[in-house]
């Protein structure tokens, strides 16, 4: 029977809040309008696994709900309308039922209620397929990957880029049943698949239904295909620079932030990045006016922080004007540099570069440094300064910092699609950034980073060697997962023990690519690491990236 206008009224208010807190998924707020029986035989958090259960299943994207309409023997109806990503939108009504607890009106809430449109008694199922996967390309539209078998004649070429499909990661199974994804259905999860997984996945389709009664049916819908940012011609220069070596190479283009080429483990090869991290100190160092670059500092082979000598690679003697000493990478000026700009600062830089912080590249690893204050004293400071301590780097990371100092102090937001050109973010002052890129430019011309001089072009980089376990003194085995195997050895000239390191852009007035490279194991920077970033330069400078309309210390 009808109830009258008061009771109909307060029973509508009741109605509306829950179907409100609905739609913005506000569980506990809906938990505190049901019945206390409710409440009791269905706890908060089984409540909301019960709504977040069917929501997934329905593959739910959006809830709005309407103002309560008809209330009729104590059911108040509230018209809803949910977008679903396999089943498209949907229109159904929620039939609450209200009770009256000690004075209060309450919501006899049953699990049917987790979803609109059911009937007491039923539950949501759902049957689901996907359509073909999407096809990849690189920036000149060639093929790399299609199909189900995703059969390309470039795939092979291409080191493990384009990546493998597999069974559904655990990590991804939740995510992946939301958007309608068969629970047996093969997906990205490595490469270039994984990255655009969700986009080469398409729209999935199928039949929703409340036990057997059909809510919904639809088609699976085909996902264009994704043309990514990747250059072969810059991917193939760096795979034979490698030259099967263990490490890895990042190549963006400055500005747009597009990701040209990826090799081994420069997504998430973690190392110490030494000095190629000057570059993040002279920064921090700059814009906190803990130097200029009229200063000059002693010419030295070591310098004491907390009573401990700190010594130059090999023991060379270094020193003289600021651009001098970053061209030479001198320990003895930027360890203490480091130290007095202070650790608040040198954090700061760099997780404005971009450390602590997901890349938005789906597989890569994330840049770490300690937090200021969680370091230590100024010898552990000044060891972070030069790229040693707990900091820790990708080549992608490296390379990311080139571009941002390419980009007068701009940091683009990287991207594998080509043409996404993201908005970026300004990380320092123009003049700081055109600084470094000066003095980048003398690491090259007159510093540690000599051999990746090219004839006729201004390239700028930094070099950096990175002790793997210790280059002076005893020494311990690397606990680094991505450290070669390598039996402990002392002695500063054993390149097994050294991470080398170069991080460039070029040209340096006009830039157009920006490079990051680590072999660990492998040497110093300036012996090895450049020589790589040097041919790598060559051949994206030799075309360009293909456009389309669409120095150790």
């Amino acid at each position: 029977m009808a109830v009258g206008a008061d009771g109909g009224s307060d029973q509508r208010e009741l109605a509306d809040r829950y179907a409100q807190a609905w739609a913005k998924q506000d569980y506990a707020a809906m938990h505190a309008l049901i019945s206390p029986e409710a409440q009791e035989r269905y706890p908060l958090e089984r409540f909301e696994g019960l709504h977040r259960e069917a929501a997934s299943t329905a593959t739910v994207l959006r809830l709005r709900a309407g103002a309560a309409t008809e209330v009729e023997d104590d059911v108040v109806t509230v018209p809803t309308a949910v977008r679903t990503n396999a089943f498209g939108s949907l229109r159904a009504r929620f039939a609450l039922p209200v009770v009256e607890t000690d004075g209060a009106r309450r919501i006899a809430w049953a699990p049917y209620l987790a979803f609109p449109g059911l009937n007491p008694g039923e539950r949501l199922r759902r049957d689901t397929e996907l359509p073909e996967r999407g096809s990849l390309s690189a920036r000149d539209g060639t093929l790399l990957a299609n199909g189900q078998d995703r059969a390309s004649e470039t795939q092979e070429d291409l080191g493990g880029l384009v990546g493998e499909l597999g069974p559904i990661p655990e990590s991804r199974r939740g995510e992946l049943r939301a958007l309608g994804v068969p629970g047996d259905a093969r997906v990205g999860i490595s490469g270039l698949e994984r990255a655009f997984d969700e986009r080469l996945i398409g729209t999935p389709g199928g039949t929703l239904r409340a036990e057997s009664r059909v809510l919904a049916r639809t088609e699976p819908q085909a996902a264009s295909g994704v043309r990514t940012s990747i250059d072969l011609d810059i991917q193939q220069a760096a795979r034979e620079a490698m030259a099967g070596r263990y490490g890895g190479v990042a190549v963006l283009q400055p500005g747009s932030g597009e990701v040209l080429a990826l090799t081994g483990i420069a997504l998430d090869g973690l190392q110490p990045p030494g000095s190629t991290f000057k570059i993040i100190t002279l920064a921090a160092a700059l814009e906190a006016g803990a130097v200029s670059r009229k200063d000059s500092f002693p010419v030295e082979t070591s310098t004491t922080l907390e009573g401990v000598t700190l010594e130059n690679a090999n023991g060379e003697t270094c020193g003289g004007t600021l651009k001098n000493s970053f061209a030479h990478s001198c320990n003895t000026v930027f360890a203490p540099l480091g130290a007095k700009a202070g650790d608040a600062a040198l954090v700061k830089a760099a997780e404005e570069f971009g450390f602590n912080t997901d890349p938005g590249i789906p597989g890569a690893a994330t840049s770490t440094i300690p937090a200021a204050g969680e370091i230590g004293d100024d010898l552990a400071v000044g060891s972070t300064a030069i790229g040693q301590g707990k900091v820790q780097a990708t080549a992608l990371m490296m390379a990311w910092v080139a571009a941002t100092v390419a980009d007068g102090g701009e940091r683009p937001r990287l991207t594998l699609e080509l043409g996404a050109a993201p908005e970026p973010t300004r990380v320092m002052k123009e003049e700081v950034a055109t600084t470094i890129g000066e003095y980048m430019r003398a690491v090259v011309t007159d510093g540690t980073g000599v051999a990746a001089a090219i004839d006729g072009v201004s390239i700028a980089g930094k070099t950096g060697t990175a002790e793997l376990r210790q280059t002076q003194g005893d020494c311990q085995p690397s606990t680094d997962p991505n450290a070669p195997p390598e039996t402990c050895t002392t002695g500063q000239n054993d390149p097994s023990d050294t991470t080398a390191w170069f991080s460039a852009f070029a040209p340096l007035n006009r830039p157009r690519v920006a490079v990051g490279v680590v072999l660990p194991g492998n040497g110093t920077g300036g012996d090895t690491a450049a020589p790589v970033a040097r041919q790598v330069v060559v051949s994206a400078l030799k075309e360009g990236p293909q456009q389309t309309s669409a120095p150790g210390s």
